[in-house]
């Protein structure tokens, strides 16, 4: 089976020197592999120091590299869907939203269908996704699922309404709905949303990696990641500790820094107990040129399980018991207080911080209530009463457990 691996973390952590040694060990290894950078910021051609084009780049028989220009892949590859997407938004003053640049999310979009498209042509056995800091890979990864949401809840109702006043839009608001052929567009794309969707979150296919280095501000952060990837469903299985200072070392200026590595080490070490830890040292030479990157291959990435996914935390799922079905959601390093919960139509909304997932109720459970909620050793457990309570027993809607 092709893999994907995704590599994140906050920036400066040293992402894709560490995405370029898994890229050059799998070509090594006779795997035909592809290094993707998603981040606007791309370094690939200081790391390889070649020069980087729009298109792939071949930098030997097994290696291919590719920074990703969301407008050169929308203008080359998706036209017709960013022309029915455009004429659904108004001009104002003489111009359209396509004369400010991207529609906001639109990057995310066509860097995940690129690399979609890529995996599904069969030419490379592994894609190693350089990706950028944490937030915005947050954006990437979420973006499908928060799309085809929208689109499975609002596209039949659109279709019914396109008929009905795309006639006197155009005249009445200046508005040029899409036609037929447009609608047909769009509804491929919604097809092609949830096939992305589904690509990403199989857990034999995709790996999420997390990069890091023992500091609390950056350690803090790579909890918050583990969590809202989890929170999104997807496969982390593997966590990177870069920048490690030589235990041994002879310099009295480092003692102190020597001291806080080994405190933040050991509390990552303590809570990601259950992935594949890779401690990578601080190196004595800027990891530029492929020699140097290598070091990390030589040092570092011997497991020889290395491209293989390995299933860490559950899917969410539901459960049936005795007392009616329980929605089970591995959430690990959140706080229980920051977790809210609500009912919203025929989905269950968990919010985290600036951050919330839908979860679709299956047919049984609609017009069902949340009786409790709790959550304990790293697991959300949802319990739905068997028959819905009144308003007035239950005390309003819109609650917050």
């Amino acid at each position: 089976m092709n893999r994907i691996l995704i590599f994140t973390g906050k920036g400066g952590v040293g992402k894709s020197s560490v995405a370029a040694a898994h890229a050059i060990k799998s070509a090594e290894d006779g795997m035909k592999t592809l290094l993707v950078s998603t981040d606007m910021a791309h370094n690939l051609s200081d790391i390889f120091e070649v020069p980087m084009e729009k298109e792939i780049v071949s930098v030997d028989e097994k290696l291919d590299l590719l920074e990703i220009d969301p407008n050169y892949v929308m203008e080359n590859d998706y036209t017709d869907m960013m022309s029915s997407l455009l004429k659904l938004l108004p001009q104002t003053d003489g111009h359209s939203m396509e004369d400010f640049g991207m529609i906001p999310g639109m990057e995310e979009l066509f860097s995940l269908l690129k690399i979609a498209d890529l995996y599904h042509s069969n030419i490379y056995g592994r894609i190693v996704v350089d990706c950028a800091p944490t937030g915005e890979t947050l954006s990437l990864l979420k973006f499908p699922e928060l799309l085809s949401w929208y689109m499975e809840k609002l596209f039949p109702l659109g279709k019914v309404a396109m008929r009905v006043i795309a006639p006197v839009s155009k005249k009445m608001f200046q508005i040029e709905l899409p036609n037929r052929q447009a609608m047909n567009d769009m509804e491929r794309m919604f097809v092609k949303m949830m096939e992305l969707q589904n690509l990403m979150k199989d857990r034999g296919i995709t790996s999420i990696r997390l990069v890091t280095v023992p500091e609390k501000m950056i350690v803090e952060e790579t909890k918050r990641n583990y969590m809202y990837m989890n929170l999104y469903n997807f496969n982390v299985d593997g966590i990177y500790i870069n920048r490690i200072l030589p235990a041994n070392i002879d310099n009295t200026f480092f003692h102190e820094w020597l001291a806080i590595q080994k405190k933040y080490i050991k509390e990552l070490e303590e809570t990601f107990l259950a992935l594949p830890i890779y401690r990578i040292p601080w190196y004595d030479e800027e990891l530029k040129g492929r020699g140097a990157v290598s070091r990390i291959i030589t040092d570092v990435l011997t497991d020889k399980k290395l491209f293989e996914a390995q299933i860490i935390t559950q899917r969410e799922y539901f459960q049936k018991d005795k007392e009616g079905f329980t929605l089970l959601v591995s959430i690990p390093c959140a706080d229980k207080k920051d977790i809210n919960l609500y009912l919203s139509g025929t989905d269950v909304v968990i919010r985290i911080g600036n951050f919330k997932r839908n979860i679709p109720l299956p047919n049984t459970l609609r017009g069902s209530e949340i009786e409790l909620a709790k959550y304990e050793d790293d697991t959300l457990e949802i319990h739905f009463q068997k028959e819905a309570m009144t308003d007035e027993e239950h005390g309003g809607t819109g609650e917050t457990y």
